[in-house]
């Protein structure tokens, strides 16, 4: 990129100014800055600045929200699911835009961000992991921009999230092992689809969404597998497509337990009567696994009122249907499962992504351990004297 310098004195300051075209837009572009002491260090700053534009950081003003939608447009836009464009498009045009309005891309700096962050809290007063989606949102803009070597520095990479400890802590709720027997007898005294549904949640360690869109042609009851490869949309657009992708757009096999698969076996039966029962009016072409009494899905709001009722029954605390899919790692921790097996299973890219997740439940069973240990050793030798 070809640069033109410039120096001129002004009430014995100096001043830069340098030329060049933008290789976005292809227009000339100017900056300038002036009340250097001395020429030499005008050029010398000149020189820094000339660096970055050769580099390729664009010096443009362009704005946030207009970056944002270059950013979703070039990036995004047909390679996540829908859902996770749904919820990008929620923060950036309910949050984001609203919040930075005209504010340039490179003027955005980590006190900025930060001040955004604590707004989101104290004057919006929005749920913890609603603020983290946001956060998520813009980084990862800003990532691609430095990239693109739009700025230099990441200004949301080390932001504090208020309160980000306890609710990483929230997120990963799981249901004890021992109270899972009196959950699902409640399940199935609720109803016989939600028994069956979170009784495979329990066990297999699936997302609701993909758990909901499983079709019979997925699930292999003799080699004793689920092949994982798109999740309902409880909210289809215009073209009425109730499948999406995955949460990471990626496909995996996982392996399920002998409860699960005659579990599945008398499901099946179960359902085939039904569709007998209802001949036409069943919704043949869905084939779905998990669905009402006419073959249509489970709709979410019946899901989340029907767990929350479940537990209330059970005399348990109140818990998201997510916290199941961390109660199956529980359970594969308890019967010492490696990390390899437990990333396999949930669909993770990678098996950091799956110690830096569940790590504090690795220490939590550990300290746990380490209390029955103690308890056992104590009963073994307390009759014998000092």
């Amino acid at each position: 990129m070809n640069a033109n310098i410039t120096y001129r004195k002004h009430d014995n300051k100096w001043e830069y100014r340098i030329r060049y075209i933008d290789p976005i837009s292809n227009k000339l572009k100017e900056k300038s800055k002036r009340g250097f002491r001395t020429k030499p260090e005008a050029k010398r700053e000149a020189e820094k600045v000339q660096g970055k534009i050769q580099e390729g950081y664009d010096q443009s003003d362009i704005t946030l929200s207009a970056y944002l939608d270059l950013w979703m447009k070039d990036y995004k836009e047909g390679n996540i699911s829908k859902n996770y464009h749904s919820s990008l498009t929620n923060s950036i045009e309910n949050h984001l835009k609203p919040y930075f309005k005209s504010i340039s891309l490179k003027s955005i700096s980590p006190e900025t961000n930060q001040k955004f962050i604590n707004h989101l809290f104290r004057e919006k007063k929005l749920a913890r992991n609603t603020v983290l989606k946001i956060h998520n949102a813009i980084y990862n803009c800003m990532k691609q921009a430095k990239k693109n070597k739009r700025i230099s520095d990441n200004p949301c990479e080390d932001v504090v999230i208020p309160g980000q400890r306890e609710q990483e802590n929230e997120s990963l709720k799981f249901i004890d092992s021992d109270n899972i027997p009196e959950l699902l007898n409640h399940a199935y005294k609720y109803g016989y689809i939600y028994w069956i549904f979170f009784k495979v949640l329990i066990e297999t360690g699936m997302r609701k969404g993909e758990a909901a869109a499983l079709q019979w042609t997925d699930i292999n009851l003799k080699e004793k597998t689920i092949t994982i490869n798109k999740s309902l949309d409880f909210q289809p657009g215009n073209d009425g497509d109730i499948f999406g992708d995955t949460k990471n757009r990626k496909n995996r096999v996982i392996d399920i337990a002998d409860t699960t698969v005659n579990a599945l076996k008398t499901h099946l039966n179960l359902q085939n009567q039904n569709k007998l029962l209802l001949n036409d009016i069943y919704h043949h072409d869905l084939n779905l696994v998990f669905c009402r009494k006419d073959g249509t899905p489970l709709p979410k709001t019946s899901l989340f009122n029907a767990f929350g009722r479940i537990l209330k029954r059970a005399g348990l605390n109140s818990y998201p249907i997510h916290s199941l899919r961390h109660t199956y790692v529980v359970i594969l921790l308890e019967a010492g499962a490696d990390i390899k097996y437990i990333q396999k299973q949930l669909g993770h890219g990678s098996q950091q992504i799956t110690s830096d997740v569940y790590a504090h439940l690795s220490k939590k069973m550990n300290k746990k351990n380490t209390e029955q240990v103690n308890e056992r050793l104590n009963d073994v030798f307390k009759g014998i004297s000092k």
